[in-house]
């Protein structure tokens, strides 16, 4: 849907950019020149409302020329500066809310063709902790929003048991090293997050998600726990359903490592939601190539309470700001 928006709102630009350039240096000053002989023809006899008329700007060459520079400006801003995206399911609580509105730093990782992705200019990779919006590898027109856990050279493996997370980052050979980066987490307590359960189909879960005080209950719902995880110098809040075991069954099993480990290739990331249990990510599907950035997410600029799903019922006002 993003990329066939981005492919309407480029095609509206270049014709309205069209039909803008021929007005200025072609037809509009052949109005003139027509306006300029009529003048000369009845001398003051003619006021400049009737001139108008006789070499009238046809009404859709108005619009057009009009419409442009908003276009062109919505165009270069949503390409290649900041993108806004909504946030449609839970697999990046307790960071992101369904419901929330965010803006993506699109230059972050690189100045790219907003039709192919293809990168003009680098401007940067991403690092270990980033909120990133990217193109899902299985499906390039559906975008997905993860953490990035793991960069080119990196040994990531998680345990499903404990749901803690290793890292080796690579060594200047390029290879992964023996020496792990330094992952840490706080003691486990209850969120304010009970979730009930639809199922898990592989690709999103479509639980709900309700915020409720501490003490009190929802019939069929589960609380989940909640820790920080450190990664290196990045700290985030994530949130796990310990009464659910893991699917390490389900996991990517990448050739030549053992089950629940990865090494990140070269031009590649791992990535995973924050609500550790209810996300579909690399654990599940592999690696995001570079060419599927788009870029990294900075800022919630609205937020609306809602479900999956479902229509807002409320605002969060105290939810806009910056994204850690």
């Amino acid at each position: 849907m993003a990329n066939t928006f981005a492919l309407i709102l480029a095609l509206a630009t270049l014709v309205t950019g069209i039909i803008w350039c021929i007005d200025k240096f072609k037809w509009a000053p052949a109005r003139r020149a027509k306006q300029a002989e009529v003048r000369a023809q009845t001398g003051t006899a003619v006021d400049d409302k009737t001139l108008a008329k006789v070499a009238k700007q046809p009404g859709w060459v108005e619009t057009a020329a009009s419409v442009f520079p908003v276009l062109a400006v919505v165009f270069i801003v949503r390409s290649f500066v900041y993108e806004p995206f909504q946030i449609p399911s839970g697999s990046m609580m307790p960071t992101l809310l369904i419901g929330d509105f965010i803006l993506v730093e699109k230059f972050s990782y690189g100045i790219k063709d907003p039709i192919t992705q293809t990168t003009l200019i680098p401007t940067g990779h991403p690092k270990r902790g980033d909120v990133a919006v990217f193109k899902y590898p299985k499906q390039p027109s559906v975008d997905y929003i993860k953490r990035v856990i793991g960069v080119p050279g990196d040994r990531v493996s998680y345990d499903p048991d404990s749901k803690t997370l290793t890292i080796n980052p690579a060594c200047d050979n390029g290879q992964a090293c023996d020496k792990a980066l330094a992952v840490t987490y706080t003691d486990v307590q209850p969120s304010g997050f009970i979730q009930t359960f639809s199922g898990f189909d592989g690709n999103e879960s479509g639980s709900g998600f309700f915020q409720v005080p501490q003490g009190e209950s929802m019939k069929g719902g589960l609380r989940l726990a909640t820790r920080d995880e450190t990664l290196g110098d990045v700290k985030h809040r994530i949130l796990m359903t310990l009464e659910v075991p893991s699917q390490p069954g389900a996991y990517y099993r990448q050739p030549g490592q053992p089950q629940s480990t990865w090494v990140v290739p070269q031009g590649q990331y791992f990535m995973m939601g924050d609500n550790r249990d209810n996300s579909a990510d690399s654990r599940y599907w592999g690696f995001v190539p570079e060419k599927n950035l788009v870029g990294k997410a900075t800022a919630i600029w609205m937020s609306f309470e809602k479900q999956e799903g479902q229509w807002p019922t409320g605002v969060r006002l105290s939810r806009i700001g910056g994204i850690h």
